[in-house]
């Protein structure tokens, strides 16, 4: 009965964050008004541990409710005492629980680069603050040809919430793809990539540009669906998904990459794409590769 333990497995989870929700928030509200930056830390990692703990009682639910194999490869020693850069493709709403699979409790707790205006989410907002996600904000093109002695804020905005990260560890996920997968996405871009879409550099440059001295690792994650059409959340659930690859492999990062000017210099911004493009070939043939064993 897939749809029933579907519905069980909803609950469980919902009811999962319901009870830790709480502890996050008066924690959260606690940093706001604490004295001094090793309280403030001390609140960030109290939040941290809430968020792993969570993030665990998950991964027990997965394991009790449904019958996937998180098949889990790679050659990455994972340690929570460093900083990493993971990128993925992105098929998936299921790709978060897998990275969560790979990840959680042997790297530092993830990090995602969000738009500023999330802050004002209601609760949402909150966690993502006490979890310290950076907020970035982003100026358009045409908003900086009105406006040009803003030219390079965005970064500087965001250089200054990642200072905190000098403090303690951190994992930052970047999804070069901007989008999940689908065919007609694929057929769209006219995809050089047979598994892939386009990558973009621009976001990955900029996570970079703000982080680069703090990140060791770069993380490179290939995510597989091998059996069946690419599956949804609900699909998860009901226990639909027989096995999830998630192969990583750890690459060293090149200090070039973060110490150009990617928005102003086409020579940089050529390097840059360059490399990613280059990831993303080995990505592309890592995933075909993968698919031959089933």
């Amino acid at each position: 009965m897939p749809a029933v333990k579907g519905v069980i497995a909803s609950l469980l989870l919902l009811l999962n964050t319901l009870i830790l929700i709480g502890p996050m928030m008066l924690i959260a509200l606690l940093k706001l008004v604490v004295p001094g930056q090793a309280a403030k830390d001390a609140c960030s990692r109290g939040v941290m541990w809430i968020a792993e703990t969570w993030a665990e009682i998950d991964k027990a639910i997965f394991a009790l409710m449904t019958p996937t194999v998180w098949d889990i490869r790679g050659d990455a020693q994972l340690r929570g005492d460093t900083s990493y850069l993971v990128v993925s493709n992105h098929q998936s709403w299921v790709d978060i629980p897998a990275l969560v699979q790979a990840f959680n409790r042997k790297t530092p707790y993830f990090k995602f680069f969000l738009k500023k205006e999330l802050i004002w989410v209601p609760f949402l907002g909150l966690a993502f603050w006490a979890l310290d996600y950076p907020f970035m904000k982003r100026y358009s093109k045409a908003f900086l040809e009105k406006h040009p002695e803003l030219k390079g804020k965005d970064l500087d905005i965001t250089k200054a919430a990642c200072e905190k990260f000098k403090r303690m560890p951190v994992t930052v996920v970047n999804y070069l793809e901007g989008t999940r997968f689908t065919p007609a996405k694929q057929a769209q871009q006219q995809s050089p990539y047979q598994n892939l879409l386009r990558p973009k550099a621009g976001g990955v440059a900029f996570v970079l540009a703000a982080l680069g001295e703090q990140l060791d690792t770069l993380l490179d994650v290939t995510l597989v669906y091998p059996k069946g059409p690419r599956p949804g959340f609900w699909d998860l659930l009901c226990g639909r998904v027989p096995r999830v690859i998630v192969d990583i492999q750890a690459r060293e990062i090149d200090p070039a990459l973060w110490q150009g000017d990617y928005e102003n210099d086409p020579e940089f911004r050529q390097y840059v794409q360059h490399w990613v493009s280059q990831l993303w070939e080995q990505k592309d043939a890592r995933i075909e590769q993968l698919r031959q064993e089933f």
